[in-house]
């Protein structure tokens, strides 16, 4: 039994990405096509341009405490389960299992839905195919970049670093027309004539503004997995975290520039508003374009990720033992992959019939998700106690104010994100404690290891 066991462990994640890989993944996850949706909220709920900026550099440094954070737990415990891997360290197996059950059935697969929706719906307007265009654009695109992560980590990192080089040249082409262009003082009045009410909250602007910095902190998913080993994942995550937070400003700058505060506040749709403004209706499809490579890019990323939390969770419960296989030739848990993109295109056939969109995935996910990322602020305090003895290969600085405001931060948007959802936070609870039950069913694995 031993030997079966030793065979086993042979076939598990493998060092297989560079710190450029890491920091591409990241990157592309956190800068989707949300950087779209966001700035007209927080252009509505900031009190004059200084704000909406300072807003803005306020969501990259609490950004930049939580990976603090993750960085610690990352190299002290790195694995391919992530946050997973660390609440169960902490926590134990009951609760590590609610949250891989939150993410496959709320969180994860609820953001591969809504991305590829934000990609369909703009594909849709630029060749529609009927009714149900977006959700047939929607569904196409996740069973393709799924298949593509099947082949393997070389493969869906190549396409990642080749969406990363199109989005790249999409924000130039933002930043550009947004500073150098002579916008069309039609158009700009235009959006502009919109009443906009006169109170502000520059702590609702701060939840979409987070909102919009969501997916850093998939680097723990990935750290058993650097060919430099996890004492690099602090420079992964704070490079990232830079890198993010100096292309927010700067687009959001551009838009700024071109239509106003009252004038972005005004919007639906500030990149639709902003390049007709200053390229005509050529830009409006160009601007389609982008927005769904910007989705394409943090969508192929989330399926990466997202995938690995399921393998980790198939390694300790055998109900769901398929789940953690581990195909050593494609560097991929295959069979987390599938149940993943299944799940999500059921999803996506759901919103087909429903089609109230963004606002209500984020009711249903948003609670869960910091619920879960507030515990594994904690889970940092916890290890310090339960496991001192581990070697931490970075340790936060400043402990124990930085996770203190780490956690305080996570606190705060679970209160804002359950004071505003309603039905849909009561959903998302349903669902856990569904998982719960379940979790008293599962066999640990703990004898054949």
């Amino acid at each position: 039994m031993k030997e079966k066991v030793r065979h086993t462990d042979l076939a598990a994640p493998a060092p297989a990405l560079r710190l450029i890989d890491a920091i591409v993944l990241i990157v592309g996850i956190v800068i989707g096509a949300g950087i779209f949706r966001t700035p007209s909220v927080v252009a509505a709920n900031s009190p004059d341009q200084f704000w909406f900026a300072a807003t803005w550099v306020l969501g990259g440094i609490i950004s930049l405490t939580g990976a603090l954070c993750y960085s610690e737990l990352s190299s002290a415990f790195p694995n391919a389960g992530g946050d997973y891997h660390f609440l169960k360290t902490a926590f134990g197996k009951r609760f590590s299992f609610l949250f891989a059950w939150s993410r496959v059935t709320v969180t994860q697969t609820g953001s591969i839905a809504i991305l590829a929706y934000i990609a369909g719906d703009y594909l849709a307007e630029l060749l529609p195919l009927g009714t149900y265009s977006s959700a047939f654009y929607a569904g196409a695109i996740v069973i393709s970049l799924t298949l593509v992560n099947i082949l393997g980590i070389r493969f869906g990192t190549g396409l990642q670093k080749l969406f990363m080089a199109l989005q790249i040249i999409g924000i130039l082409i933002i930043v550009l027309a947004g500073f150098l262009v002579e916008p069309s003082t039609t158009v700009q009045m235009s959006s502009r004539a919109v009443d906009i009410p006169s109170n502000t909250s520059i702590g609702l602007a701060l939840i979409f503004v987070l909102l919009t910095f969501g997916g850093w902190n998939e680097a723990a998913y990935i750290s058993a997995e650097l060919k430099t080993g996890s004492r690099k994942m602090a420079l992964v995550l704070v490079t990232s975290i830079l890198i993010i937070t100096l292309v927010y400003l700067l687009m959001n700058l551009a838009f700024l520039n071109v239509l106003g505060l009252s004038g972005m506040a005004a919007s639906e749709a500030v990149g639709v508003d902003m390049m007709r403004a200053t390229l005509g209706e050529k830009g409006v499809i160009l601007i389609g374009l982008l927005v769904s490579i910007f989705a394409l890019t943090s969508l192929n990323t989330t399926i990466f990720t997202g995938a690995r939390a399921n393998y980790a969770l198939g390694k300790d419960f055998s109900p769901l033992a398929f789940l953690g296989k581990w195909d050593k030739e494609k560097s991929s848990p295959v069979n987390s992959l599938i149940l993943q993109g299944v799940i999500a295109v059921v999803l996506i056939v759901f919103g087909a019939f429903t089609r109230n969109g963004f606002e209500a995935m984020v009711d249903f996910t948003a609670p869960v998700f910091w619920f879960f990322f507030l515990c594994t602020g904690l889970s940092l305090f916890v290890l310090r106690k339960k496991q001192p003895d581990v070697p931490r290969p970075f340790k936060v600085p400043l402990y124990p104010v930085i996770p203190f405001l780490f956690v305080a931060f996570c606190a705060y948007m679970l209160y804002s994100s359950l004071s505003v959802t309603g039905t849909g936070a009561l959903v998302g609870v349903a669902l856990l404690l569904t998982g719960w039950g379940v979790s008293f069913f599962r066999k640990p694995m703990d004898d054949i290891r």
